[in-house]
This record gives C-alpha cells, sequence and structure tokens, in this order.
C-alpha cells in the first residue's frame, strides 16, 4: 500500500459535514499563556480576527500562499489556524500544544466532549489518515500514546461534568468530597488512592473518518453519547456511530481493505448508540430518543 495525498474536494462523494461545520475561524493573534488543559477544555470565548499584514496580502513564495489559503481563504484548511500558531490560542480552543501535535476542542463538537489531535509537521497535513496510519508504523505507534492521553482527559472532563450526578462514580465523589474538605491539602498518594468508581474512560472514542471533510490530517477523540446542539442531521450521527468512522484499535488496516469504500454510507440506517433501537431515517424521533439516553446514561 502506498501512501496517498488527501484533499477534500468535489470528487470525493457523501461528506459528512456541512458549511456551516466549515466557516472559517475567527483568529486572535495577542499572545497568551499557554493555557491549561482542564480549565481551557470547555472554554468557548471567541476572540476578534487579526488585521491582515502586508505578508498576507502579497505573498512572496508558494509557501506564504499556503499559508494565507490556511489562515481562512479556504475553509477546508480551517485546522491550520491551530497548528501555525497554537501559542495564541485561537478563539480558546487549544487544550495544549508542542513541537509535534496540538489539541483543540472541535469548534462543532458531536459530543459533552470532542477533541481533535492535529500533527503539526508539514509532512502529515495532506496524507489520507487511512493510509498513512495503516503504512508508517512509527506514526501510529506515536498517535496511540497520544491519543491515550486525550482519552484520559477527556475521561477526567466527563467526571467533572457528570461525576455528581453518576451513581457508579459515588465512592470517588463521596470520598473526594471528603479528602478535599480535610484540613491539609491532600497528597499525590491520598488522590491516588481514591475509590475508582466509574469509568469515564470507557466512554470516549478515538478514530478518524474514512473521507475527511477537513485538509488537514486530524484524529477525533470525543465522547460517544452524541449529546450535542450540533448533531444536527443523519450525516453527523452516522459520521461517529458506524464503520465511517475508523477507530484507533482497528489499524493498521490491510491493504485492501473495504473501510477504505464505506460505499453508500447516508443511505444507512440510524441505530442508538446506547440500546440499538433502529430509527432509520426517521432523525426527529432518533434526536428525541437520544436526549431520553443521554439522561439515563449520565446517571448510570
Amino acid at each position: 500500500m502506498t501512501s496517498a495525498t488527501h484533499h477534500a474536494t468535489k470528487e470525493q462523494s457523501h461528506e459528512w459535514i456541512t458549511a456551516e461545520d466549515i466557516a472559517p475561524d475567527e483568529v486572535n493573534t495577542s499572545p497568551k499563556k499557554r493555557p491549561n488543559a482542564f480549565t481551557e477544555l470547555m472554554s468557548s470565548a471567541k476572540k476578534p480576527k487579526p488585521k491582515p499584514t502586508a505578508e498576507d496580502v502579497q505573498p512572496t513564495s508558494t509557501f506564504e500562499k499556503a499559508k494565507n489559503v490556511v489562515k481562512g481563504w479556504d475553509p477546508r484548511n480551517g485546522l491550520g489556524t491551530y497548528i501555525e500558531k497554537p501559542e495564541t490560542n485561537p478563539e480558546g480552543r487549544v487544550v495544549e500544544y508542542d513541537d509535534d501535535f496540538v489539541v483543540i476542542r472541535d469548534k462543532y463538537p458531536k459530543a459533552s466532549v470532542h477533541l481533535l489531535l492535529i500533527p503539526r509537521l508539514g509532512q502529515y497535513h495532506t496524507q489520507h489518515p487511512l493510509h498513512l496510519l495503516s503504512t508508517d508504523p512509527a506514526f501510529l505507534a506515536t498517535v496511540r500514546t497520544r491519543i491515550a492521553r486525550l482519552k484520559s482527559l477527556a475521561a477526567a472532563e466527563l467526571r467533572r461534568l457528570y461525576g455528581p450526578l453518576s451513581a457508579s462514580d459515588t465512592p470517588y465523589q463521596s470520598a473526594l468530597e471528603d479528602l478535599m474538605s480535610s484540613p491539609s491539602p491532600p497528597s499525590s498518594s491520598q488522590v491516588a488512592a481514591l475509590p475508582s468508581g466509574r469509568d469515564w474512560e470507557a466512554n470516549i472514542i478515538a478514530g478518524v473518518h474514512t473521507h475527511p471533510s477537513m485538509n488537514h490530517l486530524h484524529i477525533h477523540a470525543l465522547s460517544r453519547e452524541m449529546h450535542s446542539e450540533c448533531v444536527k442531521h443523519k450525516k453527523h450521527y452516522l459520521s461517529f456511530t458506524t464503520s465511517f468512522l475508523v477507530r484507533m484499535e482497528e489499524f493498521p488496516l490491510e491493504q485492501g481493505s473495504e473501510r477504505f469504500s464505506p460505499g453508500d454510507w447516508p443511505s444507512w440506517d440510524m441505530k442508538c448508540w446506547r440500546c440499538g433501537e433502529n430509527y432509520k431515517n426517521k432523525f426527529a424521533r432518533l434526536k428525541g430518543h437520544l436526549e431520553e439516553e443521554f439522561d439515563v446514561w449520565k446517571r448510570e
């Protein structure tokens, strides 16, 4: 199998996101301190769009032209904003970053917690994720390590959001409350000794889409309950609850795998992620059911 360059163009059929989902991000170029992963995770403050510089208006090289495209001329290159200058924390969405990767909160989350892991090195930007993760063992190993951390981070955020409501998390929540109420600050060993409580990480999934609609390679890590106002139509739901999402544990794919060509996936039936009930094409009914399932799920 050979690596392939990925471009989300009209020749790709059945893209799963709409025009509103790939609207150019507004960018803030004022320097900020590196955000704390937990405090910034659910921040939604928007920042003003910067004034274009002479360099932006009159690119002098192919590289500069590419930079300008990433900055918003082509909305499918919107993720480039976070790759280029994550230290400016565009729209307050950057969770963490280093020289190799940046982690952001998805602008249009499809669940309570929805993170994107984006490689920063140019050699990866336009490669198709299914091909790259199936043919580059070193890159796959690195991504798996990073995703393991993101799953832990996302699970901690789920616990923060819903732990006090969860029956199975009561042992942890009660012990934590007692520990935090003690007159002395808790030690790391005391925190480590807290009851395990609910396995929130079991509710986190991670993977890539068969046909990504954003040009820069990215990996999703999100909670599986699909509770979000941004789940607006059938394709949104199917893209994260069917085999259209190739999960990290499935890689590497074999050469010629049918996963590279999902077929007419938008015609697939919609089944509840939790109970399996088939809603076929009845999205409105499914949405109502998902709200009921979400209420039960968070209280488990």
